[in-house]
């Protein structure tokens, strides 16, 4: 090979090695004692975009300042493909890295080829099912949240129209469209959900087209799945137009025009998990059938588009002016009713007494999916719900392979080799 051709490839190498790399938050590769931990954070996201990485970011700087035997590093905007993962997991585990956190649900297959790559290293990974002896699952649900947002939305929209932006079509995702459409319907029978794709979390753009499409087909209350604060800001600027914040605390970007929200607290999770490591209940042979599933019992979701206020208070006397009927509460204020069941699925939950997906409830095509008085299982809400309820408007696409570009790969990896060895000769 030519010098000139050689050092072409070098180069081009290190760029995009580079950008494979950005984002990653470097301690200077220090060893770690015994006992201690360093936990390395995988992000789908940029931690800027004020959503789900932001969220779980935040979790991450809690955690990481309360504890001395603990020390955190991340990579932000990392893509969902097996590659990537586990050319992150190689940065981390090379910085010394000794549980990794792998936040996405697309990240689940690259988890676990890491966790086969590095069988002493102690891996959780968030929203997905797969697990290995070093691999455990956790999750934090908002479905509760998204049903009562919905009762709110259901009442105080004047259309009867609601929109919703949708990031990628995943049990997930459809399972709080769902949950937001059944709350609307229990207030208002005749309330639609409009949802409209945008195949991406983090896409601003995106989603303000979306937001506005969905304005304009008439749809006055507004809830998403996409990491910034962007529906909100739409709604805030349009008249008679509101909105439902999601993961981080938006009500400062839709002051008038947020109503509420759902909020993580990764924090809660993250303390636990790492506690239970630290003190050697959770090992890198023991985790096959370790899998945290927690709701609002557990203190890991917060109503609200603000911590601590799970109704903005412009909107409570609105609230209170609607008044329906329920089969045990009888008339009732929306308001009270929200309040209600806020409480009545404050326990943990098997023991609920109340869930929204309890029969009956049929879906788009009228198929019954659960008969009257049966309740959704855990399988039936996180891996078979593959169907939009009735009341739901638009169709469930089948998700797009994500396409990889094997010679860019290459470079990349080529250019880490070099970074981390240049890392380990300072």
């Amino acid at each position: 090979m030519k010098k000139s051709t050689f050092l072409k490839y070098f180069i081009m190498s290190l760029i995009f090695g580079s950008i494979l790399v950005s984002g990653l938050q470097m301690t200077g590769g220090t060893t770690v004692a015994d006992g201690d931990i360093k936990a390395g954070f995988i992000y789908v996201g940029p931690i800027g975009d004020y959503g789900w990485t932001h969220a779980h970011n935040e979790g991450r700087t809690i955690i990481d300042n309360k504890y001395d035997w603990l020390t955190t590093v991340y990579i932000e905007s990392v893509k969902e493909d097996t590659a990537s993962v586990v050319a992150a997991v190689d940065t981390l585990v090379a910085d010394d890295c000794n549980v990794i956190f792998t936040t996405s649900f697309g990240f689940m297959d690259g988890t676990i080829a890491a966790a086969e790559k590095y069988p002493d290293v102690v891996f959780f990974h968030c929203s997905g099912f797969k697990r290995a002896k070093n691999v455990g699952t956790y999750f934090a649900d908002f479905y509760q949240l998204y049903y009562l947002n919905g009762l709110m939305a259901g009442a105080l929209s004047e259309s009867g129209k609601l929109g919703y932006v949708a990031a990628f079509p995943i049990p997930e995702v459809i399972r709080h469209i769902n949950a937001w459409t059944l709350g609307a319907l229990e207030v208002n029978s005749s309330a639609t959900v409009d949802v409209r794709w945008i195949n991406s979390w983090y896409n601003p753009t995106a989603a303000t087209s979306a937001a506005n499409a969905l304005i304009a087909d008439g749809c006055d209350m507004l809830a998403f799945t996409e990491d910034s604060p962007t529906v909100v800001e739409v709604a805030e600027a349009t008249a008679d137009v509101y909105s439902f914040s999601h993961y981080s605390p938006m009500q400062s970007y839709g002051p008038n025009s947020c109503i509420s929200g759902q909020l993580a607290h990764w924090d809660v999770m993250y303390d636990e998990i790492l506690l239970q490591i630290h003190d050697g209940n959770y090992t890198k042979s023991n985790l096959e059938d370790v899998d945290y599933l927690w709701f609002l019992h557990e203190k890991a979701v917060e109503l609200g588009g603000k911590a601590g206020v799970p109704i903005n208070t412009k909107f409570v006397d609105d609230l209170n002016a609607v008044i329906v009927t329920d089969d045990v509460l009888g008339e009732v204020s929306v308001y009270n009713l929200t309040m209600t069941r806020l409480d009545q699925m404050n326990n943990t939950w098997a023991d609920v007494d109340f869930d929204p997906f309890t029969g009956p409830i049929k879906a788009q095509n009228g198929t019954t999916m659960f008969k009257s008085g049966e309740r959704a299982s855990i399988p039936d809400l996180f891996s078979d719900m593959t169907w939009f309820v009735d009341g739901v408007i638009g169709t469930i696409p089948e998700e797009g392979a994500a396409s990889i570009d094997f010679f860019v790969i290459f470079l990349g990896i080529l250019a880490l080799g070099a970074f981390q060895f240049s890392r380990r000769k300072k």
